[in-house]
């Protein structure tokens, strides 16, 4: 039999323990009544930047003082999309270091590209503001890295912007993998299967009218303007993204690692930690065009007593598992495949025992970031223990595809053994001046 939606009694109870780990700053938020509005700049406003733009603007609590973009056009565009809807016009600006040296702003919300993700939050951190993060946390390992002791030097909250973190029906997957249903689990696999088209070959051309150009491009390398290097597409490409391994594969990834450790406990077994070794394989095999990251890749990360792999063929029209894109863990008494919107489990002749739905929950995210500037606890995508590691993941992914080898890592040093390549593609080459990524001692 069916147990539709058996689980939802649970949530409460999993979301104590899933989402509200005490921890202390060493500053905390400065409101006393839960009445006080959060002040809060935004920067990175279009695309996906705009949705938490919108998302934290139509909250009661939240007064956007601050949007901010090097682009002129999509600055003004927001600026009067935001005063409109909420009646209070925020100061457009297009350096989001002003945000930072205003003592009434409490949080960053960053909708940035990859590139503009770590710098921001360090100074953010090192400002004494709480941040909100889209994901990967950076653009490579050592950013991550450097983000997590900005913000542990300074007491903040910062949360990644893996918002199936907060879905309810992620909870409750969780729960029901807790419950020990899955028996013995060694394996787990996460996949993204969604078609996407060519970005061609556009030729170099002067940068639109209105665009800090120079800004946008921040630390990465100075090289002639591209439409293909900018808006949307700038993803593909080394310089500013991480390929769709950190674009989607890192949500995939973040709720596979979650069940597969979250299995291994409920048997008696320690928590996952980091991968031993990373191996990938893939290229750019099916679109002819600019970008630079693979568009097939098979990755495999190896634990001491288990395995998590994850594939990507973003080519493909149809689906895997019945979902574009997930994540499934297997045991031997049976198996769970979570998607975005839903969850289903199997026992071990293959008959489906349990379900849930639900969906990614942007507005519940970033709710539950603020209520934990608020109370000074880890948020459910907490930086330093969640986000960081699901998107170290794919920093260390990347590099394995990038040299085309089994590398081995140490989880003591947080570098791969004896390869001196592989451990360049753990960092940037060089940091332009002058947004140059700060000593870990130097924070």
């Amino acid at each position: 039999m069916i147990r539709r939606h058996f689980l939802r009694d649970c949530i409460s109870a999993a979301g104590v323990s899933v989402l509200s780990a005490p921890w202390i700053a060493s500053r905390s938020f400065a409101k006393s009544s839960p009445n006080e509005q959060f002040v809060a700049a935004v920067a990175g406003v279009r695309g996906r930047g705009n949705n938490l733009l919108e998302t934290f603007a139509s909250l009661p609590e939240v007064h956007v003082k601050y949007i901010c973009d090097v682009d002129a056009t999509v600055l003004q565009q927001r600026t009067e999309q935001t005063a409109q809807t909420t009646g209070r016009r925020p100061e457009s600006i297009k350096d989001f270091r002003r945000a930072l040296d205003d003592d009434q702003v409490d949080v960053l919300v960053l909708g940035t590209p990859d590139h503009w993700h770590a710098l921001p939050t360090i100074m953010a951190c090192q400002a004494g503001k709480d941040v909100y993060v889209e994901k990967p946390d950076g653009h490579n390992l050592l950013e991550g890295r450097t983000m997590v002791e900005a913000a542990r030097k300074h007491g903040r909250i910062v949360q990644l912007g893996t918002q199936s973190r907060s879905a309810k029906h992620l909870v409750t997957a969780m729960e029901y993998v807790r419950q020990g249903n899955l028996g013995k689990v060694h394996f787990a696999k996460a996949w993204e299967n969604t078609k996407q088209g060519s970005i061609g070959h556009p030729p170099d051309s002067d940068p639109p009218e209105g665009v800090d150009y120079d800004l946008w491009l921040g630390p990465a390398p100075k090289r002639p303007f591209n439409v293909r290097r900018f808006h949307s597409s700038w993803r593909w490409f080394f310089d500013y993204g991480t390929g769709d391994l950190g674009n989607d594969g890192v949500h995939r990834l973040d709720y596979a690692r979650w069940a597969l450790e979250t299995a291994i406990q409920a048997q008696g077994g320690e928590p996952l930690g980091w991968p031993r070794r990373v191996s990938a394989s893939g290229g750019k095999f099916y679109f002819d065009d600019d970008q630079e990251w693979p568009d097939t890749l098979q990755v495999t990360f190896e634990y001491p007593n288990s395995v998590l792999t994850y594939e990507m063929r973003v080519w493909a029209p149809y689906f895997y598992q019945d979902e574009p894109e997930g994540a499934a863990v297997y045991g031997d008494a049976g198996y769970i495949i979570i998607a975005n919107k839903r969850w289903r489990a199997f026992d071990s002749k293959g008959e489906k025992v349990a379900e849930d739905t639900g969906e990614p929950d942007t507005l519940a995210h970033a709710k539950n970031f603020l209520d934990c500037v608020r109370s000074r606890q880890k948020p459910a995508a907490d930086h330093e223990t969640i986000g960081y590691v699901s998107s170290a993941l794919c920093h260390l992914g990347n590099a394995a595809w990038r040299t085309g080898r089994s590398l081995r890592f140490d989880p003591e040093r947080l570098a791969f053994i004896d390869d001196e390549e592989a451990n360049r593609y753990l960092t940037r080459p060089e940091y332009r001046a002058p947004w140059l990524l700060p000593k870990l001692e130097d924070i």
